[in-house]
C-alpha cells in the first residue's frame, strides 16, 4: 500500500509529528520552520527533506497533505488556501480562520480545487467523549436542556503565552473553540446565538493584551441553553495540563466529565455512576487518511466539524470587553 506523504510546516501549536511515528498509512516526507532538535529522532532520517520555507514545501512532489501550524496563527487561511493550490490535501491547527469570510474561502477553494481540507478537530473522538456521546444519542438524558462546557490551561508556558491575538488566534477562538467542540460534537446540536465577554484582569505582564478570562453564553438550534468557560488560570501542578469538563443536563438526567476528561458520571432515574468507556480513542487525522486514500467518509460533514469555529468566531466578533 502507498502511504500518504505528509508534510509539516511549523509547531506553533498541535503538530502531528509524534502521531507520524511509525504510522501505518502515512509517513513524513517533508518538514519546514520546525528545528530539528524538537522533532522525534524517528522522523530526522534521509528520506525526509527539510525546506527553507512554505512555498517550497507545497510545491515538493513528494508531499500529498500539508500540516499547518503556522509561527503565526493568522496566516493559516493564507497558507491553506496556497497549498490547496498547488495540489495539496490540508490539515490545519485551529483556528484556520478569523473571520466567517476566511472560512467561507477556504471552504470554496477547497471546493474548486478538489483538495481536501480539514481542522485538526477531533476532540469527541476521544474516550470519554465517544461513550459520553453514545449515551446523549441513545435518548438516556431525554431532550437536551442546558449545557456548560470549561476549557483551562495554564499561564505559564516554556515559551509564555503570546500578548497579542495573532499568534495563537486569541482566547477565545484558540480556547474556548474546544468547549464548543465539546458541545457540539458530544450533543448533534449546533450553537445558534452566541454571546461573549472577556477581561484581561489577572494578566501577569503589565499593559500586556491578552485575555485572560472568558465567559460565553449561547443558545441552541432545538432552544436549549449553554454556556462556556475558558481561561488560562489551570495551575501548572494540576494533574492534566488542560483542565477540561462537560456537564449536558437533560430532561432525564445528566451526563458529565470533570476533571481533566479524568473522571465522568451519569446520573438519571435508575444509574448514578460512571460512564462505561466502551471505546479505543481515535486521531482525527487517521479519519483524514482513510478519506484520502479510501474515499471513506469523514464521521463530520465540513460543516459540522468547522460550525464550533464559525459560532467562537461569531462571539469574538462583538465580545464585550470588561473594562
Amino acid at each position: 500500500m502507498n502511504k500518504v506523504r505528509v508534510g509539516l510546516y511549523g509547531i506553533n501549536g498541535h503538530q502531528i509529528h509524534n502521531q507520524m511515528i511509525n504510522h501505518d498509512k502515512a509517513e513524513v516526507t517533508a518538514i519546514s520552520m520546525i528545528d530539528k532538535e524538537k522533532l522525534p529522532k524517528e522522523l530526522i532520517t534521509d528520506d525526509v527533506t527539510f525546506y527553507e520555507d512554505f512555498d517550497s514545501l507545497i510545491n515538493a512532489k513528494n508531499v500529498d497533505v500539508v500540516s499547518i501550524c503556522a509561527p503565526k496563527r493568522i496566516d493559516q487561511k493564507n497558507l491553506a488556501i496556497k497549498a490547496m493550490l498547488a495540489g495539496k490535501h490540508v490539515y490545519s491547527e485551529k483556528p484556520c480562520a478569523y473571520t466567517e469570510a476566511e472560512l467561507d474561502e477556504i471552504l470554496q477553494v477547497s471546493e474548486k480545487t478538489g483538495m481536501l481540507f480539514h481542522e485538526m478537530a477531533g476532540s469527541a473522538f476521544d474516550e470519554p467523549f465517544i461513550s459520553v456521546t453514545e449515551i446523549i444519542k441513545s435518548g438516556r438524558i431525554g431532550e437536551i436542556v442546558q449545557v456548560f462546557a470549561q476549557k483551562s490551561y495554564p499561564f505559564k508556558t516554556s515559551a509564555g503565552r503570546p500578548q497579542d491575538d495573532i499568534t495563537d488566534g486569541g482566547l477565545i477562538r484558540w480556547i474556548a473553540v474546544h468547549a464548543a467542540r465539546f458541545i457540539e460534537h458530544t450533543t448533534g446540536l449546533k450553537i445558534k446565538d452566541i454571546y461573549a465577554m472577556e477581561t484581561r484582569h489577572g494578566n501577569p505582564v503589565k499593559d500586556g493584551d491578552l485575555k485572560m478570562a472568558a465567559s460565553l453564553m449561547f443558545s441552541l438550534d432545538n432552544n436549549a441553553v449553554g454556556c462556556i468557560v475558558s481561561n488560562y488560570l489551570n495551575m501548572n501542578n494540576f494533574p492534566t495540563w488542560g483542565n477540561e469538563h462537560l456537564r449536558v443536563w437533560g430532561t432525564n438526567g445528566f451526563v458529565e466529565i470533570t476533571d481533566g476528561l479524568t473522571k465522568t458520571r451519569l446520573v438519571t432515574p435508575d444509574y448514578d455512576g460512571p460512564v462505561e468507556i466502551k471505546h479505543k480513542s481515535i486521531d482525527y487525522f487517521d479519519f483524514f487518511i482513510d478519506e484520502i486514500l479510501y474515499n471513506k467518509p469523514m464521521p463530520l460533514t465540513l460543516e459540522e466539524e468547522l460550525h464550533p469555529l464559525r459560532a467562537v468566531i461569531r462571539a469574538q466578533e462583538k465580545a464585550m470587553e470588561v473594562e
